[in-house]
């Protein structure tokens, strides 16, 4: 089935320089985007104006940024720049999420629109220094306790916020396996397991294991750098798109209470691919924050296996930069050196499924039916930014005012070389 996607707004003003990200607030309806003219600007997406602009933290282009989550009574924003440090920033919500920052993006009074000071605003709390050059990518883990970090240096850096009151991160690991810039970290969405991309056109993953952090899998196969990573949603299921592959359903949640959600990586080769890690022996364990998913447990000193599932279908002609799994719907976005926006859906084929048999599999694991689907591609935009690059993609729920939007319904915030930054909605 075809979709539409229909640019909604422009972020407004846009950065007069590169804008390299845009990270969605995991629970306001506000977005972080990252620029070269060394700051960070949170826009509204409500009323798609800027309301701060944070200033005076980095020396060099800001990279990246993330919020933390589960964070009550104020927003923190982990921010990674050219100058090799990373900044974590503190604001309280003091107007409110009721008559407050709800009120202030709807009625346009927001802090560049009143009097209120941005220093006073946005608190920078600690600066992590660490890393020997340029900071390509920051993540949260689903805790919010941990936060990764990654460089041009080669290394991989975790600190953990002790969370004591004086903004104090302790280092927890350096992990320095990879051959090339590290690209892009990116946390499993329930557990706190690390994925990594680099430009050694590896994807790496890293686990915990008697508190000492290691490499589980080195995932090959692009041709090229790999520029980015997403998760799958721990509860996403492919659509169905006849009654005959309704029971796929079932099938298909079993199993991956087994492998735990999916991969998605993009790469200079141009490719945008689906890795699947190999079932293993559940250990009996409560299911993870009460999403039915069980825990995927490694056994102690055992590496993990990841296999490539699918290449989506070719659309670009370029480096593709950017990938984003929307957790709520399933789609998939990518963005790339040509201009273009690419969206893809996976629906089961009917009556199909790939049978594993525990005599195919090494000892100690377990055999599932893997129902069979298919990625199709249902929108492409060209020249979505003119004649930029794009840089990022990310998916954001819908919050535009004037209007009752679904609890599912979301939008695209796509990011480009020209410092603009677009919100895109999906139609069907």
């Amino acid at each position: 089935m075809a979709a539409d996607l229909t640019l909604l707004s422009d972020l407004s003003p846009p950065s007069l320089e590169r804008t390299w990200l845009t990270a969605p607030h995991p629970t306001l309806p506000i977005v972080a985007t990252c620029s070269s003219d060394k700051t960070v600007r949170v826009y509204s997406l409500t009323n798609f104006r800027l309301l701060s602009t944070i200033t005076g933290g980095h020396k060099r282009s800001v990279r990246t940024a993330a919020w933390k989550p589960h964070v009550q009574g104020e927003s923190v924003l982990a921010t990674g720049s050219f100058d090799a440090t990373v900044g974590i920033w503190r604001r309280w919500d003091t107007y409110g999420r009721d008559d407050g920052l709800q009120s202030d993006v709807a009625n346009g009074t927001g802090p560049n629109d009143n009097d209120s000071d941005d220093d006073e605003e946005w608190r920078f709390a600690v600066l992590l220094d660490g890393h020997d050059s340029e900071v390509k990518s920051v993540s949260w883990s689903p805790s919010g306790m941990l936060l990764a970090t990654c460089s041009r240096d080669k290394s991989i850096w975790i600190w953990e916020d002790l969370d004591d009151g004086d903004n104090n991160f302790e280092t927890v690991a350096v992990m320095q396996e990879h051959e090339g810039d590290v690209k892009c970290v990116s946390w499993h969405p329930v557990e706190e397991c690390l994925a990594s991309a680099s430009y050694d056109d590896t994807i790496r993953v890293w686990r915990e294991d008697l508190d000492d952090w290691g490499q589980v899998a080195c995932i090959k196969g692009h041709a090229g750098t790999v520029w980015y990573l997403d998760w799958e949603g721990a509860d996403n299921v492919p659509l169905s798109t006849n009654d005959a592959t309704l029971p796929l359903t079932t099938q298909w949640k079993d199993h991956r209470a087994l492998s735990g959600p999916r991969l998605v990586s993009c790469s200079d080769d141009r490719t945008v691919r689906i890795w699947r890690r190999q079932p293993k022996e559940q250990r009996a364990q409560p299911p993870f924050g009460g999403t039915g998913v069980p825990s995927i447990i490694r056994p102690t000193g055992i590496d993990e296996t990841w296999e490539e599932e699918t290449i989506l279908p070719s659309r670009h002609e370029l480096s593709v930069y950017a990938v984003a799994w929307s957790k709520r719907t399933g789609l998939l976005a990518s963005v790339s050196a040509d201009g273009r926006i690419v969206l893809y859906e996976e629906r089961f084929v009917a009556a199909e499924s790939t049978q594993v048999t525990d005599a195919d599999l090494p000892a100690g694991e377990t055999g599932a039916s893997v129902p069979k689907t298919e990625w199709k591609v249902i929108a492409v935009v060209d020249g979505a930014h003119g004649i930029y690059e794009i840089n990022h993609v990310a998916w954001a729920r819908r919050a535009d005012r004037g209007r009752e939007a679904g609890p599912e319904e979301e939008v695209l915030v796509t990011t480009a070389d020209d410092g603009s930054i677009k919100v895109w909605t999906v139609g069907r």
